[in-house]
């Protein structure tokens, strides 16, 4: 499916599938994917490691799987896997099977999944039986009761009720075959490849084109030797997720190691074992990652993931040898990636497209920054999203993809500009916006679903050290909202602002 790419595409882009190819005959008995020790902890099974030709036969096998169960060319898949090897081979045999990921994030319950893919048409629904304490499987089955598109249920894991289609023999498969696919007009890398969510659950599509330009942008910034490893603690549920954890992994050609949630021990273990990998997490954690004296050394990188850019002007200064990009992230529009300098803080974004210095000689823009008239940062460039999905979406109420004359989209972010006028610094978060680590909520929205459960209730967003913001919520009997919080499907977020004071000062 092409939304109509205009110049940005040419017929020699390497589709996602091209790029792992490409590893994949470089090495095929290399290391390719790997779970974290931990791996049981938080879902079924052992921990999972798979070369490149492992890795080839069980996406064919995966992709194969979805055309037996009668799904098409460009039928949309939705994905809620853990930050484990499962959620990889799955996102690549989407696309080798000639169809559409639309990974979802962890936390969406059944209320967020059916509000998010009644918008896309998806047939099908790819899980887990288990993340955490969670049973993914039923969540799934129950959204599909209301979502009449959807054809199948499909799970990895144990015990897994009837009608559920099992994958977890996708990784004993020698299957080595392509499964054949309706052809597609034009360039590959100008089909979308994936849908993810903005605010409004908002579908975001972006071609091969897109996600890889998304990829690039660390990628180039980090300047990461060939074949390194990559070591991430960021799920492939959200546009920042998919550039950092799967791109940054494709582009570079080592192996890729998951890390689910967060396990100081399991971290530490696998840290031990990847002297120079390049490591992605969530800003918020890197300070404490290096008191534990973990990726402070010369030659290791760490990708620091700013969900909430504003608190980029609040960090720390980083006093390591090792190398800090710092990546913001402007929800599903774009991110900008930019090295730290000699006083070890943030950069500033550049009013414009990147320093070139600091990237390879000819690399392309991949992203270009501007303050609007309004104080309001906007992004243009190939990873930029520019059509809207699905089609006719464009004429609803809620604009989307709305792009101004000069081609850039807003984010929303307020932002002020150097003394120079060469940079600029994010000051404020959308208007109305709270974010919750890697969520986003409309606070308006939050607020009307908590006075239907109980108009008695309040539930207001708090700033967090760790997270940007927390939502904290009073009831006159918290227990019983909760409850029927987590009995409609709301997000784990929401109903747990009403756990009991004890387990919030704990957490």
């Amino acid at each position: 499916m092409i939304l109509g790419e205009g110049n940005r595409t040419s017929d020699s882009a390497a589709t996602l599938d091209d790029l792992f190819r490409r590893a994949g005959v470089r090495h095929p008995d290399a290391l390719a994917l790997a779970d974290a020790p931990n791996r049981e902890d938080f879902t079924d099974g052992p921990p999972r490691t798979l070369t490149f030709a492992e890795a080839d036969r069980a996406i064919s096998a995966f992709a194969t799987k979805l055309r037996h169960v009668g799904l098409r060319t460009d039928a949309i898949v939705a994905l809620q896997l853990p930050n484990a090897v499962e959620s990889i081979i799955a996102f690549l045999g989407v696309l080798r099977a000639g169809m559409i990921a639309a990974p979802l994030p962890l936390l969406w319950r059944q209320q967020e999944i059916v509000s998010g893919l009644s918008r896309i048409g998806a047939k099908a629904i790819v899980t887990a039986s288990r993340i955490g304490t969670t049973n993914h499987t039923e969540i799934a089955m129950q959204a599909a009761v209301e979502l009449f598109p959807v054809r199948q249920v499909c799970s990895f894991g144990r015990a897994l009720s009837d009608g559920i289609v099992p994958l977890d023999d996708i990784f004993a498969s020698n299957h080595v075959d392509t499964p054949a696919h309706s052809p597609r007009a034009g360039s590959a890398a100008a089909h979308i490849a994936a849908i993810t969510f903005d605010l409004d659950f908002v579908p975001i599509a972006r071609s091969h084109v897109e996600l890889v330009a998304g990829g690039l942008e660390t990628f180039l910034e980090a300047g990461a030797a060939a074949d390194a490893a990559t070591l991430s603690t960021i799920p492939v549920g959200s546009f920042a997720g998919l550039s950092l954890t799967l791109l940054h992994w494709l582009l570079s050609g080592g192996s890729l190691h998951l890390h689910h949630g967060f396990d100081p021990d399991a971290f530490a273990t696998q840290c031990d074992g990847l002297a120079s990998a390049v490591a992605v997490l969530p800003a918020s954690t890197i300070a404490p990652v290096a008191d534990a004296g973990l990726l402070t050394k010369s030659g290791q990188i760490v990708a620091a993931l700013w969900r909430a850019p504003e608190q980029m002007v609040s960090a720390k200064a980083w006093n390591h040898p090792s190398t800090v990009v710092d990546v913001a992230s402007f929800g599903e529009i774009g991110l900008i990636a930019a090295r730290r300098d000699a006083s070890g803080l943030p950069s500033p974004i550049a009013n414009g497209v990147a320093d070139p210095s600091r990237r390879p000689t000819g690399a392309p823009k991949v992203i270009e920054a501007a303050r609007n008239e309004s104080g309001i940062l906007a992004l243009k460039g190939r990873m930029v999203p520019i059509h809207a999905f699905p089609s006719g979406s464009e004429r609803e109420q809620v604009p989307r993809n709305d792009l101004n004359a000069g081609g850039f989209m807003e984010t929303g972010f307020a932002c002020r500009a150097g003394v120079d006028t060469r940079s600029l610094t994010i000051t404020a978060p959308p208007a109305g916006v709270t974010t919750v680590g890697g969520y986003r909520f409309r606070q308006r929205d939050v607020d009307a679903t908590i006075m239907q459960a109980d108009p008695t209730a309040t539930i207001v967003a708090v700033p967090d050290g760790d997270l940007g913001q927390r939502l904290a919520g009073s009831a006159g009997n918290p227990t019983v909202l909760r409850a029927a919080l987590q009995a409609q499907g709301f997000n784990p977020l929401i109903s747990g602002a009403f756990r009991p004071r004890s387990a919030v000062e704990a957490a």
